[in-house]
């Protein structure tokens, strides 16, 4: 519930990755695969020895790495369940999170970027416990 309004408020103020349609729905199992061989003739072209056992693997390790960990911010199924608690001391001033470590990637080059983030709301009747906001961040970094 929480990630379907999150995405809606990203779409509709034109934030969200941009993303198409699938042209087929695919298990992560055979994107998985799929990259695989895609990462195999991308190393085939640079003349990489995939025969060499530091490299015999390299296809498999990156698209698990894109599919379950890098990419995964691109499936709302994988949107951290976010926990609320009554706003029972009434606080209404600011809660900020700061210096909130992360690693994305940057979409014109496919390469990691680290950063830091800081997050801040101002609590109504609920407020998130900190460690939530650190998992939204992950899952959008």
């Amino acid at each position: 519930k929480e990630a379907a309004l999150v995405h809606e408020a990203l779409v509709a103020r034109g934030l969200e990755t941009p993303l198409r349609p699938p042209v087929q729905e695919l298990d992560n199992d055979t994107r998985k695969r799929l990259i695989a061989g895609h990462m195999t003739e991308i190393m085939q072209l640079l003349n990489l020895d995939l025969s060499d056992d530091s490299l015999m693997e390299t296809p498999h390790r990156i698209a698990k790495m894109y599919v379950d960990e890098i990419f995964s911010g691109l499936d709302y199924a994988n949107f951290p369940k976010i926990t609320v608690i009554e706003n029972k001391m009434k606080v209404d001033e600011m809660v900020t999170v700061r210096d909130i470590t992360l690693t994305s990637t940057c979409e014109h080059h496919f390469v990691t970027i680290d950063g830091k983030a800081t997050v801040a709301y101002i609590p109504k009747d609920t407020v998130i416990g900190l460690s939530k906001i650190n998992r939204i961040v992950q899952f959008f970094a």
